[in-house]
């Protein structure tokens, strides 16, 4: 396939599929990472766009499974809190599979970019007191809305998206950041599932590098699990926040 022809390009994605599923796992933001890349490669940005999601989801699933095996992945809460999601992710795909590729390149860098500067400088991550009960998305409209913005931002982009659903499930629903962290992939894994099904009916998926990239998240995701307890992103961002200007600045060029 054209997107693979370069062996250094195939084992960057490779590479960089890895590391995401490690900070995907640990806090977010690995989409920075392979959106821009998969630009990189030569594809329009709603064809990256659709097989990111590949590999999105593969971690997801693998993730959901690590935490419920240490017993803090928390199912219950999960179908209140899918609803926004869900409605936000049907609009935020749509309006992604429907863009105009003139506007949805330059949209996505621009979003990616300014997500990786909030990400670093504005993190905004509360920690709810340790007997503090966690609400239900019906019990708060803020956070209600959020939940649904987090799915509009993740059917749109994706990429980052899991900052965002943290600050409304440890902020505004007020879950402890492991437990925050552990729902966190469970939606993402979900509405994961509608996108990529949107992106795959409009021919948006390009299945071998998405593959590739996958089997790295994969392997990403069972070295970070580990460490969820223990690790502190911030060193993480700051390089992450160089690697993502540096290959975004390289697509905007090729492109």
């Amino acid at each position: 396939m054209e997107y693979l022809s370069d062996p250094w390009l195939a084992a960057a994605m490779l590479g960089a599929g890895v590391l995401a599923g490690f900070i995907n796992t640990l806090a977010g933001g690995g989409g920075l990472l392979i959106l821009p890349l998969l630009m990189l490669s030569g594809m329009s940005a709603a064809l990256a766009n659709g097989t990111m999601r590949v590999g999105v989801l593969i971690q997801s699933m693998e993730a959901v499974r690590q935490f419920n095996k240490r017993g803090t992945m928390p199912f219950k809460p999960l179908p209140a809190i899918l609803v926004p999601c869900l409605l936000g992710t049907l609009v935020g795909t749509l309006a992604a599979s429907y863009l105009p590729e003139s506007i949805l390149k330059p949209v996505l860098l621009t979003t990616l970019v300014v997500v990786a500067l909030i990400m670093v400088f504005k993190p905004n991550q509360l920690s709810p007191a340790a007997d503090e009960l966690p609400l239900q998305p019906n019990d708060s409209v803020a956070g209600w809305l959020g939940l649904f913005f987090c799915g509009a931002y993740g059917g749109f982009v994706q990429a980052g998206v899991g900052f965002v659903l943290i600050a409304v499930l440890v902020g505004q629903l007020r879950y402890d950041m492991l437990r925050g962290n552990a729902l966190k992939l469970a939606i993402t894994g979900s509405f994961t599932v509608l996108a990529l099904g949107i992106f795959v009916a409009r021919d948006q998926v390009a299945w071998l590098p998405g593959l590739l990239v996958a089997a790295g998240t994969l392997l990403g995701v069972r070295l970070g699990v580990g460490f969820a307890h223990r690790v502190s992103p911030t060193v993480l961002k700051r390089i992450l926040l160089v690697m993502v200007l540096a290959v975004c600045l390289a697509a905007a060029i090729k492109g």
